[in-house]
């Protein structure tokens, strides 16, 4: 199929149109790559036509995320500076004691925050460190934020007992397409994520999954990326699509740039694909201007993660965020925090009791 006669065929109401209510596992890839194939303005239109039948297009969710455990990762992700195969200058540091994470979610929720997510640096987490993550749950929780972790790869009982906690999604991105991904990572499989997304989602918690554009794949894998997230059971409820974040010392340090409306382009057909999710602004902001940003917003981008550092690379400034909302009359998503103690008991998030 030519890519007219592909965009053509996307283009009218047939198995490669979402329609609203209509919620698809079944994408093929050539329907994929066809939506990518539409004219941009045609691609936006309908985007956004779907965003607004199952959002409101003026709102955006803030989510912050802290890095609870940096750097020393026995992983080779070729994107990543906290893997200890790589030279970045990245120090390594301990898991964050808990009431020093809790410190930092108080910060997030007084600047606006409504999601808190917690990140650390392990292929997947050992049960000793189980207790002290599982109170960091409960404490975050009890503050009134929905609460995000991504710790690895996990064992179907580690998911149970964080669903158990009370985590409201789990992240693990995909990363990329199944055909490139072994150019990107060898340590773990593919598989071996899809097994860990199937263990959350049978704990009952949400998934977060998404993956990363700009590191060097062609139109057909971001496809492929996004078909694979769509095809699963049950969708994501939050899609990060994050952009590259070039870091000196990584085998991608010197990649080029993805152009722009290719971002922009990922963006929309995750829109398509995954209507009823919501889809993240993640790693690359940055490196975007309001422009750009905006434009993400139309095509169906309704998440943003919010503060000075996205794990270990750079975010745009907070209030730099809430500037360009107003100007575009966007607001944060609310929720509702009327029974949320300023602090929360102690007693609640003890690691040490929790151990016990």
């Amino acid at each position: 199929m030519s890519p007219a006669t592909a965009a053509s065929t996307a283009a009218t109401p047939s198995r490669a149109a979402a329609q609203p209510g209509d919620l698809r596992h079944d994408w093929i890839r050539e329907e994929v790559e066809a939506l990518f194939a539409l004219p941009f303005n045609d691609l936006l239109f309908r985007a956004h036509s779907l965003h607004r039948h199952y959002f409101d297009p003026n709102r955006v969710q803030v989510s912050t995320l802290l890095s609870i455990k940096t750097g020393a990762c026995p992983e080779d992700c070729a994107y990543c500076p906290q893997s200890t195969r790589y030279d970045t200058g990245l120090e390594a540091e301990k898991l964050m004691e808990v009431e020093k994470v809790l410190e930092q979610a108080r910060a997030a929720r007084n600047s606006g925050a409504t999601r808190f997510c917690m990140g650390a640096a392990w292929r997947s987490p050992k049960q000793r460190d189980m207790p002290y993550v599982v109170a960091m749950v409960k404490g975050v929780r009890e503050l009134g934020l929905e609460s995000c972790m991504t710790l690895g790869m996990l064992t179907r009982e580690q998911a149970q007992e964080l669903a158990e906690a009370g985590l409201d999604y789990y992240n693990h991105n995909l990363d990329t397409s199944p055909e490139f991904y072994g150019d990107i990572i060898t340590t773990r499989t593919y598989e071996d994520r899809l097994e860990t997304l199937g263990h959350v989602r049978d704990a009952g918690m949400k998934i977060c999954s998404g993956g990363i554009v700009g590191m060097g794949e062609d139109q057909g894998d971001r496809a492929g990326l996004l078909q694979q997230l769509a095809n699963l059971p049950q969708h994501p409820e939050s899609v990060p699509i994050n952009m590259l974040v070039r870091v000196q010392g990584t085998p991608l340090a010197d990649q080029e740039d993805l152009d722009p409306f290719e971002f922009i382009r990922t963006i929309a057909v995750a829109r398509i694909l995954m209507p009823a999710s919501h889809v993240r602004l993640s790693a690359g902001r940055e490196e975007m201007n309001e422009q750009m940003h905006a434009l993400a917003y139309f095509a169906g981008a309704n998440s943003i993660f919010y503060g000075e550092k996205l794990l270990t690379t750079p975010n745009p400034r907070a209030n730099a965020d809430m500037a360009l909302f107003a100007r575009l009359g966007i607001q944060p998503e609310e929720r509702d925090l009327e029974r949320a103690p300023e602090n929360p008991d102690p007693r609640f998030y003890d690691a040490a009791a929790t151990a016990g």
